[in-house]
């Protein structure tokens, strides 16, 4: 029985000690390096060496399987369009309206939903995560039980930002599944679509205005069929006639199912009127009480769920984009 327990014990016992350097999967994720990017030799052993340092945390992974957008009611999560969000949203306006106007000027998305952006991912800069990427990224990419592939590939998109930014790759540091910067950009689209809006030579997410740029250029590029589209609104608020969605109607979808007139004779009502034939999306959110909100969502409402794929988190940087945009309308 004690040798027995010694046995069960010895995996345990060896995660805790590991050394990621020597994880079966290095080989892979070596050669992934030097094949697809080109890194040499010396450059190999850079990461190695990084590896043999990450930590093991597995905490990380219970808390990428926690995440609010997963366990939360709306009820809950919409308290993030709070006071103080609406407050500081609206001096990110005023304190960066030159970026936020370029921004606008060269990609089309307007300064509000940036700013919701950034409200709802890291209360405009303020709490862009201590956790270091290496860590994360090692942990969930090696240990994840379901997203290892993803992260496995973040992985090796981190690596390759550092040997190009000439990063140290045990110093950045970020959320629980490797977002960094204001923009809260995981190491592969850091690499695609950060772009350097302040002009300091550098692509920096931990600086507000490259992060301001860099997430106007993110609604362009990420998906080409979600591209921001100019001058449109994200979503509207809708009126039910009825108790319920009427049957065949699936609202949260990924995409617009619908048009507006059909809705509109499904008992499904908006307080501007659309053109009949205008596509749309249904989105139900259940409250607390047992009610429901209805609105009717755009393309650009799919461009901001490109960004975090959850109804909840698009509905909060919406309804923060709002807000914000009417506190500002009032503000001398």
């Amino acid at each position: 029985m004690a040798l027995l327990a010694c046995l069960l014990a010895a995996p345990a016992a060896f995660a805790d000690g590991m050394d990621y350097s020597t994880h079966p999967r290095v080989p892979e994720l070596l050669q992934r390096l030097r094949s697809g990017f080109g890194f040499s030799e010396p450059e190999l052993q850079q990461v190695t060496t990084a590896l043999a340092e990450a930590q093991q945390l597995p905490q990380l992974i219970q808390q990428e399987q926690k995440a609010p957008e997963h366990t939360e009611t709306w009820t809950q999560y919409a308290r993030r369009v709070d006071d103080s969000r609406i407050a500081a949203g609206a001096a990110l306006l005023r304190d960066y309206r030159d970026v936020l106007e370029r921004a606008e000027y060269e990609y089309g998305v307007p300064p509000a939903v940036i700013a919701g952006i950034l409200g709802i991912e890291t209360r405009y800069g303020k709490l862009t995560g201590n956790v270091r990427v290496l860590d994360a990224l090692a942990t969930q990419g090696f240990e994840h039980p379901t997203r290892s592939a993803f992260f496995f590939d973040e992985l090796t998109q981190f690596f390759v930002l550092c040997r190009d930014g000439k990063l140290d790759a045990t110093q950045p540091r970020g959320s629980y599944a490797g977002a960094m910067g204001a923009a809260q950009f995981m190491p592969s689209n850091y690499r695609r679509l950060a772009v350097d809006y302040d002009g300091d030579g550098k692509r920096d997410l931990w600086s507000l205005a490259d992060a301001i740029g860099s997430i106007a250029h993110y609604f362009n590029d990420y998906k080409p069929q979600w591209r921001w589209e100019r001058g449109q609104p994200i979503a509207v608020p809708a009126t039910l006639r009825g108790d319920a969605l009427p049957a065949g109607v699936v609202a949260n979808s990924m995409g617009m199912l619908y048009r507006a007139g059909d809705l509109r004779r499904a008992g499904l009502t908006t307080a501007v009127k659309l053109p009949a034939d205008t596509p749309v999306g249904v989105i139900d959110l259940a409250l607390d009480d047992d009610g429901h909100e209805y609105w009717l969502a755009f393309p650009n409402f799919y461009s901001v769920m490109s960004y975090n794929p959850r109804v909840f988190y698009a509905m909060a940087v919406t309804r923060l984009a709002q807000r914000i945009e009417a506190a500002t309308a009032v503000t001398p």
